[in-house]
């Protein structure tokens, strides 16, 4: 039964990547019940294609494709063609994603799925061309197969969809049948997780696996950075390094204007894939700010403050918020032709162009291999390939003065690149992402001493707070765009923002942020908590229903929201009145077996289980502020699950914060733990042993560094440390 004439509906959404469509002549649908129920009415199978605003293949595909008249018509009559912006709707994505990857081995977008009309998918794929070429099928062939097969062998497909359906259930929703038939993981399987990250290292080119595409992969550098910090074996640090190293210098970083593109195409790092991801530079960042704790690099602490300065400059709404991304396509305002690139890659003769100095402009080309041959379609993306010693001996130049020319050229450059047209920028204010870079500019304001970082990153919670924040009814939107809110918050929104509203209180001692964390923490136990089985689920329990609820435990190009809601949980279970601990433990338990078995694929689980059996490293201050060297000396070392809490005086009000905590009483972290002496007094505990209260931050660190090296003798049964390796 065709379908009855509907019109395109796009142009009533806010999604930039929805509104793309809205002049297809595809009648597209957005994910609602409207689209829904019309399948259901008319009995025709849904059409679904997921992607978002800055792919590339998702563009190329509508062109061919979905802005093709033959194509329009047939989509139009035989489905429900619905459009879904995988940024706005994870749990959709993650639903029918799982399906493609348990049916074809692979995933990506733009994702093209074909459902019932109750939403079980029967077929499934990512880019189609429209004419079947290179072994691929042609988007009209399997249109007219679909359809057919629909009309005449509706069993078999329906069989099919139940089959497929199972399948992602059986992944998504899989839990134990006894949550209390395992002990958490203990920290073994950060070890665990950090030696299978050895195992996938290249160490020749840096990252991880062999061959391109070359993603990066912060959860994994986390990992071997806090196995390292707890058992000292070099080579996870020289594996952490060489990542950190390659992505620094290669075409995954934007040498000209900061921030990195979201993966290189190669095995050596060389050609990105164009877009920038909010995400990207709020989780790459992060994991540069710990090399830089544990080695002391100065280059890894600039590779922050250039990246948080593009967010800042191109990613940031006037209001505060972060947009989510940039587009890998620029569009030539004379031809109307999109090209993938275009805004960031460089001839030698450009570069010679916009830099006023010729031998300036030499440098520049022989520093980062800006070719006549080229990188990339005959023009270059910039690598770093030369070292500033290397180019002074050549030129018989100072370091200094190459250093200097070489920053007067990428100034020129990129005046000169702002006169180019400009990648699309999607403008969604997503709470999930937002809570990662938040998180990201509050630990660079601890880590680096600036607080202009901190600043940034409480306007930004400040502008989600109040866009997306229904205190009322404690529920958490997902997405604001132009005034627009829309979508329920799934647990990657909670958990993401209040892991960055602590660390605002920890960054700034503002008790409201704390408030803030606390409050998101109590929705994700009424919400996400399911203690019958034991788990978190990705969807609120008052959310849709969707065909399978799922869970999300591995980490993927963000980490693992019930991870990050794990390790939040325990954090914040030091001032809740609420059990948190006890949540956070027994997911550990019911996913005890699944996270032993692939400790590397659950990155962010493991980070938790460490978390959990090392306790939590609480640092209080009783002071009016932070001294400036207490938090200088606290940043110099690498304490990745340290707690900065500063406690508000009794005078100024402590029983008005009590309350907006919701406690009846001060929690362990402050109670007792006041100025001694009318002077600034720390006090360092872990797991819930402490140190003298002190006016000297050495003596605090003196008795940290003897309680962890206790805890390790304790740990490997000897009265000296040993390396467990």
């Amino acid at each position: 039964m065709s379908t009855p004439t509907r019109r395109n509906r796009l142009d009533e959404e806010e999604s930039p990547y929805l509104r793309q469509h809205a002049d297809n002549p595809v009648n597209w649908q957005p994910w609602d019940e409207q689209a829904l129920e019309t399948a259901r009415e008319h009995d025709v199978p849904i059409f679904l294609s997921i992607g978002y605003s800055a792919c590339h293949w998702c563009h190329v595909m509508e062109e061919e494709s979905f802005a093709d008249e033959d194509v329009a018509e047939v989509l139009n009559e035989e489905f429900v063609p619905i459009k879904v912006d995988r940024e706005e709707r994870p749990d959709v994505d993650s639903i029918y994603m799982t399906v493609a990857q348990l049916v074809t081995g692979r995933g990506g977008w733009p994702l093209s799925a074909w459902l019932t009309p109750q939403g079980k998918p029967f077929y499934i794929g990512t880019y189609f061309p429209k004419e079947a070429k290179r072994g691929q099928p042609g988007f009209l062939d399997v249109l007219e197969q679909l359809t057919t097969s629909w009309e005449q062998d509706r069993d078999e497909v329906e069989n099919r969809a139940q089959q497929w359906t199972d399948a992602a259930k059986d992944r998504l929703e899989e839990t134990p049948d006894s949550v209390a038939a395992a002990d958490p993981p203990s920290s073994e399987v950060l070890r665990t997780a950090a030696d299978a990250a050895l195992r996938s290292a290249d160490r020749q080119h840096g990252g991880f696996g062999s061959g391109g595409p070359k993603f990066p992969q912060p959860s994994r550098l986390h990992v071997l950075a806090r196995a390292y910090d707890r058992t000292g074996r070099e080579q996870y640090l020289e594996v952490l390094e060489e990542s950190l190293d390659a992505m620094a210098e290669g075409g995954l970083y934007d040498h000209v204007g900061g921030g990195f593109h979201r993966y290189c195409v190669d095995e050596d790092w060389t050609v990105p894939h164009f877009e920038k991801m909010l995400y990207d530079n709020a989780s790459i960042p992060r994991a540069f700010l710990a090399g830089y704790q544990l080695t002391g690099e100065e280059r890894y602490a600039e590779i922050v403050e250039e990246t948080l300065e593009f967010v800042d400059r191109e990613l940031t709404h006037e209001e505060g918020g972060f947009f989510s991304t940039l587009d890998a396509q620029s569009e030539d305002p004379e031809t109307g032709e999109r090209e993938e690139g275009a805004f960031y890659v460089w001839t030698p003769a450009e570069v010679h162009d916009a830099v006023s100095d010729e031998k300036t402009a030499d440098l520049f080309c022989d520093r980062y291999d800006i070719t006549e041959s080229g990188n990339f379609e005959g023009t270059n993306q910039p690598n770093r390939v030369r070292s500033i010693a290397n180019l002074a001996e050549e030129y018989a130049l100072e370091e200094r003065d190459v250093e200097q020319r070489l920053e007067t050229a990428r100034e020129q450059l990129f005046e000169v690149r702002e006169s180019r047209p400009r990648p699309n920028r999607d403008e969604k204010v997503l709470a999930s992402w937002n809570g990662m870079l938040i998180d990201t500019c509050a630990e660079a304001a601890l880590v680096l001493g600036d607080d202009e970082y901190a600043e940034l990153a409480v306007d930004a919670l400040e502008f989600v707070r109040e866009q997306l924040w229904d205190e009322d009814e404690g529920r958490l939107a997902r997405r604001y765009k132009d005034g627009d809110v829309a979508v329920d918050g799934y647990l990657e929104d909670y958990a993401f923002l209040a892991r960055g509203a602590l660390r605002c209180y920890e960054a700034t001692g503002a008790v409201e942020h704390l408030a803030f964390a606390l409050e998101l923490a109590r929705t994700i136990e009424t919400e996400f908590w399911d203690e019958a089985r034991g788990t978190l689920y990705f969807t609120p329990e008052s959310g849709e229903s969707l065909v399978t609820r799922p869970q999300e435990l591995d980490d993927q190009s963000t980490p693992s929201a019930t991870g990050v809601a794990v390790e939040t949980l325990l954090a914040l279970d030091s001032f809740a009145r609420e059990d948190f601990e006890t949540i956070a433990s027994t997911v550990l338990e019911t996913h005890a077996n699944r996270i032993e078995a692939n400790a590397l694929q659950h990155a962010s689980l493991c980070l938790a289980a460490d978390r959990l059996e090392a306790g939590a490293l609480e640092v209080t201050v009783a002071a009016d502020e932070l001294p400036e060297e207490w938090r200088d000396r606290f940043a110099e070392s690498y304490h990745p699950d340290r707690l900065f809490a500063r406690r508000p005086p009794a005078e100024d009000g402590l029983e008005a914060w009590l309350e907006r905590l919701d406690l009846s009483e001060e929690p362990p972290i402050w109670a007792g733990r006041t100025a001694r002496d009318d002077e600034p007094t720390l006090y360092v505990c872990r797991d819930r042993t402490c140190s003298p209260p002190t006016h000297d931050v050495e003596d605090a660190l003196e008795w940290l560094g003897e309680s962890e090296l206790n805890a390790e003798s304790t740990e490997n049964g000897s009265d000296e440390p040993e390396s467990p390796f």
